[in-house]
C-alpha cells in the first residue's frame, strides 16, 4: 500500500544475527539499545530488534518530511511507459510519487552476461529498435531518448536532472527528478571522446563494469576477471574526475574499487548489501565501505533478497544498521535495485512501499534526523556536491 496505507506490520520483533566488533564501546541508550559513535561524538542509536509499536500517522510524517532518494532502479530496461501508472515492475512516475519519492537514479544497462543470447536478446524481447541491438552505444541512447520522452509527458510530474539547480527546481515544482547514470563503460565502446558526449545527454554517474568484466577493468561477478584498472580504464577515470561524474562502485572488483578510491573522482556504490550482515560476493566488507565513507562517499543498501541473507524487511534493516555502524550516518543511502530481475523483501511489492522503510527504522529507535539522511538526504547531498555541482 501507498503512503496514506501502508499496513501496520504485526509480526513479532525478529533478532538480528551479526556480530557488532566496535573497535570502540558502543553507545548505550534505553533497554537494549546499542549504536555508533561518530567521529563528531555523537551516537546514532538503535536497537537490533523492532522493540516497538509505531502508529501509521507518525510513519506518514516522517515519510512525508524526507527527502526520499534512491541510488538504483533499471526501469528503463522494460518495454513500458513510466509516465502512467503501471501494475508491471517496481517503478513508474506515479508509484514514485505515492511512495514518496523525490529522486530516482536510473542507469543505462547496454550488455548483460554472455549466456542465453546476452543482452540482444532481453532488448529484443522488449520491443528495441534494430539498431539497439547491434550498438552498445545505441542502447545507452536509446534508455535516454525513452526517459526524455517519458519526462515530455504532462502526465509523468517528472524531468531529468543535471544539475543542483534543476534538482532544487523539480523539488519546488513537485517534480521527481531522474538522475541518469551508466552500468559499464562498454557502453563508451572503446571511445574515451563518448563519455563527455553522454555527459551532455544528462548522465552523471557511470560504473566502469557491470556483470562482467570488460575493456576498463574487472568485475565482482564470480565468473569475471578480478583485474583492476586497464589502461583505458585509467583513462576513463581521468576524464570522469575533469566531468566530475561520479564513480558507481557496485560491480567492480577489489581491485578495481582499490584503484578507484584512490583516485580523484566522486566514488559511491548505488546498490550493495554489506557483507558483515551477509557474507556474499555481491556484498561490500567493512573495510571497503569505510574506504568510500571516508572519501566523503556514499553506500546505498540494495533491497534484493538474494542479496540479504533472507526475505523480509528485518533482513533489509539488518543491512541498513549494519551499515549505518560502519560507514556513519552520513554516508548510508538507499539503493533499492528496483526493476533489476530482483525479488524485494516482504511485504514490499514497488515503490509505492517505501514508507515501510521509514516504520522498519522507527520501529528499532533510529532517529528521525537519521531516517532522513538514510531515506535520501545523503543520496541528495553527494550529488549536490558532486556530480550535480
Amino acid at each position: 500500500m501507498g503512503l496514506s496505507g501502508t499496513k501496520v506490520l504485526e509480526e513479532p520483533p525478529v533478532a538480528d544475527h551479526f556480530s557488532l566488533g566496535h573497535r570502540q564501546a558502543p553507545c548505550v541508550g534505553g533497554r537494549g539499545s546499542v549504536g555508533k559513535r561518530t567521529s563528531g561524538g555523537h551516537c546514532v542509536e538503535f536497537t537490533l530488534e523492532r522493540s516497538r509499536r509505531v502508529e501509521q500517522t507518525l510513519v506518514e510524517e516522517v515519510h512525508r518530511s524526507a527527502y526520499v532518494a534512491d541510488g538504483h532502479a533499471d526501469s528503463l530496461m522494460w518495454n513500458r511507459d513510466l509516465s502512467v501508472r503501471s501494475e508491471r515492475g517496481n517503478v513508474d512516475f506515479p508509484r514514485l510519487r505515492e511512495g514518496g519519492v523525490r529522486l530516482q537514479c536510473f542507469t543505462l544497462v547496454t550488455r548483460g552476461l554472455p549466456v542465453i543470447g546476452g543482452f540482444p536478446l532481453l532488448a529484443r524481447w522488449n520491443g528495441w529498435p534494430a539498431e539497439a541491438l547491434r550498438s552498445e552505444r545505441a542502447r545507452a541512447d536509446w534508455q535516454i531518448d525513452q526517459l526524455e520522452r517519458f519526462c515530455a509527458m504532462p502526465e509523468s510530474g517528472a524531468a531529468i536532472a543535471r544539475s543542483a539547480a534543476e534538482l532544487q527546481a523539480n523539488l519546488e515544482a513537485g517534480r521527481v527528478s531522474a538522475v541518469l547514470g551508466i552500468e559499464g563503460a562498454h557502453a563508451l565502446g572503446k571511445d574515451l571522446s563518448q563519455l563527455e558526449s553522454f555527459y551532455r545527454r544528462g548522465v552523471r554517474f557511470l560504473s566502469l563494469t557491470h556483470l562482467m568484466h570488460n575493456e576498463a577493468g574487472g568485475s565482482s561477478f564470480p565468473l569475471a576477471k578480478k583485474g583492476g584498472l586497464t589502461g583505458f580504464g585509467k583513462e576513463v577515470l581521468r576524464e570522469m574526475a575533469r566531468l566530475r561524474m561520479a564513480v558507481d562502485v557496485a560491480h567492480a572488483s577489489r581491485a578495481l574499487l582499490d584503484e578507484v578510491l584512490g583516485g580523484p573522482a566522486p566514488v559511491f556504490c548505488s546498490h550493495t548489501g554489506v557483507a558483515s550482515a551477509t557474507k556474499l560476493w555481491r556484498n561490500l566488507p567493512d573495510d571497503a565501505i569505510r574506504a568510500i565513507a571516508s572519501r566523503g562517499g556514499l553506500v546505498c543498501v540494495i533491497f534484493a533478497v538474494e542479496f540479504l541473507g533472507g526475505r523480509t524487511l528485518d533482513d533489509l534493516s539488518r543491512h541498513l544498521l549494519r551499515a549505518l555502524e560502519v560507514a556513519g550516518e552520513d554516508h548510508v543511502g538507499l539503493g533499492s535495485d528496483f526493476d533489476g530481475m530482483v525479488r524485494l523483501p516482504r511485504p514490499m511489492r514497488d515503490a509505492r512501499d517505501l514508507p515501510l522503510v521509514t516504520r522498519a527504522l522507527l520501529e528499532r529507535g533510529v532517529e528521525r534526523r537519521v531516517i532522513h539522511k538514510v531515506l535520501g538526504g545523503n543520496l541528495r547531498r553527494f550529488l549536490e556536491a558532486g556530480p550535480l555541482a
